[in-house]
């Protein structure tokens, strides 16, 4: 597990000087070094707008996919780091904090053994910069908890990004504590 957190930061690392250069950037394929069987690979590119990807029918999970092996709802409970559904970044940042490693490990187990789950990434930003800015930064935001998870053995096709810029704060007061509330991605199960 610790070689898999060295990859994971090495390719945020990557990422974030990608992001610095002026050139667009083009994503390199992220290898599944724990699929069995054959080796899938994901690859996406940053944009701007309000875009999505994935595959598959993301919006088609019935009720019975959201309950845990011993038949409580573990999306649901208060007590399960399933309950938990939010990344916060640094300013300017679409890095995975360490910190959040636990929790997606947590949601990771959850959709590797719930394979009809679906997870839609949200990522959200504060309310500097312009629009276009913000919902291609919102958008890395949620690319990068999608990689993440990818990299922990989630199907790709499980896993849909979208990015809302600052179109959706938690905070709406313009101070740093409120921009620090907004600049995040939430987690949200499709059948909920």
């Amino acid at each position: 597990m610790k070689r898999l957190w060295t990859v994971l930061l090495a390719t945020a690392a990557a990422v974030t000087l990608a992001a610095c250069s002026s050139t667009p950037e083009q994503a390199a394929p992220v290898t599944d070094a724990n699929a069995t069987g054959s080796t899938s690979t994901s690859s996406g590119t940053a944009g701007s707008g309000a875009s999505t990807s994935g595959t598959g029918n993301q919006s088609s999970t019935s009720g019975s996919n959201l309950q845990g092996a011993s038949g409580a709802n573990a999306l649901r409970d208060p007590r399960s780091p399933l309950s938990r559904r939010e990344i916060f970044y640094d300013f300017d940042s679409y890095v995975v904090k360490d910190e959040y490693k636990p929790l997606l490990e947590a949601h990771a187990a959850y959709l590797k053994g719930n394979r009809n789950a679906r997870v839609i990434v949200e990522g959200n930003t504060d309310e500097r910069g312009s629009r276009e800015y913000n919902l291609a930064l919102g958008q890395k935001r949620a690319e990068s908890v999608k990689q993440v998870l990818t990299l922990l053995g989630v199907n790709p096709a499980q896993i849909e990004t979208v990015s809302f810029g600052e179109e959706k704060p938690r905070n709406t007061a313009s101070n740093e504590a409120a921009w620090a509330e907004n600049r995040r991605c939430d987690l949200r199960y499709a059948g909920e």
